[in-house]
């Protein structure tokens, strides 16, 4: 993965399948301190003190595959661009992966295409409450599709002309 957007993904997709019903990804970018940062939560069930001490590993995935490079990839990007990755979790407690990268590093990935990474966790896994917060310098721009499924009333949130009119607001809103 050569995109954070893609990392994002990864991450999302893991917090989904360790049952997480509500997801927030903060990503601030600071210009004075030359940094971003990304925080990626979820209420989803957490891992046990042995899982999180293997996370790490390429060889060592709760899925079906023989290997768990999200994590490992990220993490590395995150070094190699002067930062690191930080992970908080705990049975019943959901899991906090916080990531720093110098911004103006040579080796730091390129953001991708976060508003469709985030179309396509919104159009795939319609019951997630997803919550994307993106601040730089000090403004904020936010999305939280628990507000928008509220004034939607019958719409389904993955309804094509709900995700056109989401791409707009992703596309005139984000900054990063």
């Amino acid at each position: 993965m050569e995109e954070i957007s893609l990392h994002i993904l990864d991450i999302a997709e893991n917090s989904l399948r360790a049952g997480a019903k509500n997801v927030e990804i903060v990503v601030a970018r600071d210009r004075a301190r030359d940094l971003l940062t990304i925080d990626v939560r979820d209420d989803g069930t957490g891992m046990d003190a042995e899982t999180l001490a293997r996370v790490r590993n390429p060889f060592f995935t709760t899925k079906h595959k023989k290997t768990g490079l999200g994590i490992p990839l990220l993490a590395q990007a995150a070094e190699q661009a002067g930062g690191g990755l930080t992970i908080d979790s705990a049975p019943g407690s959901g899991t906090h992966v916080s990531v720093t990268l110098q911004w103006s590093h040579i080796d730091r990935p390129k953001m991708g295409a976060m508003a469709d990474t985030l179309l396509t966790m919104i159009a795939g896994h319609p019951e997630l409450d997803l919550v994307y917060e993106e601040r730089v310098d000090g403004d904020v721009f936010r999305l939280d599709t628990r507000e928008i499924k509220n004034e939607l009333d019958d719409v389904p949130i993955n309804d094509p002309a709900v995700l056109e009119a989401l791409r707009g607001m992703l596309r005139d809103g984000m900054r990063v």
